[in-house]
């Protein structure tokens, strides 16, 4: 299935064309390599959003040098994930040769080759976060809601519309 097809779909057509009896037996290697690349880019692109699970109430509890410490902290732990990504990701890949998906025969590589590809990304983006965090702080306040203030009601003019 293409692109904009809800995975919803994809379920519903593989289910019609086993009843009929001709099965799209390509559309489950399909749909899973869709969802495991889906995990890992998304994963890259919380972490560029900065919406991925960091310690932020320890963080912005804080101001100043200690919150600069701490941000660096965080976003070193999640350099070192990074690496492991890489590395370990990379080894999955190279050993994903050895082992093939049927029924089209598709190397298990690439299902793993967004591994070590979301590690590099999520890597980009915390260096990206760290430099810009450390030329400009990391303290960016959330910007103040506005007030949306209820008027009065005048109580009187509505009885008056009422006839009360």
């Amino acid at each position: 299935m293409g692109p904009g097809v809800r995975r919803d779909d994809e379920i519903a057509a593989d289910i019609v064309t086993r009843t009929i009896g001709h099965p799209w037996l390509w559309l489950q290697e399909v749909t899973s390599t869709l969802f495991i690349y889906a995990i890992f880019i998304g994963a890259a692109v919380a972490t560029r959003r900065n919406d991925h699970l960091y310690l932020t109430a320890i963080s912005e509890a804080m101001h100043g040098v200690p919150r600069l410490i701490v941000e660096i902290v965080i976003r070193m732990v999640v350099l070192a994930v990074a690496a492991c990504l890489i590395w370990f990701g990379y080894l999955n890949y190279l050993r994903g040769f050895g082992s093939f998906r049927l029924p089209s025969g598709t190397p298990i590589a690439s299902l793993y080759a967004v591994i070590p590809l979301s590690g590099t990304l999520i890597a980009l983006f915390t260096i990206e976060q760290l430099v810009n965090g450390i030329r400009n702080g990391f303290d960016h306040p959330e910007p103040p809601e506005k007030d949306l203030a209820i008027p009065a009601v005048d109580v009187a003019s509505i009885q008056t519309r009422v006839g009360t």
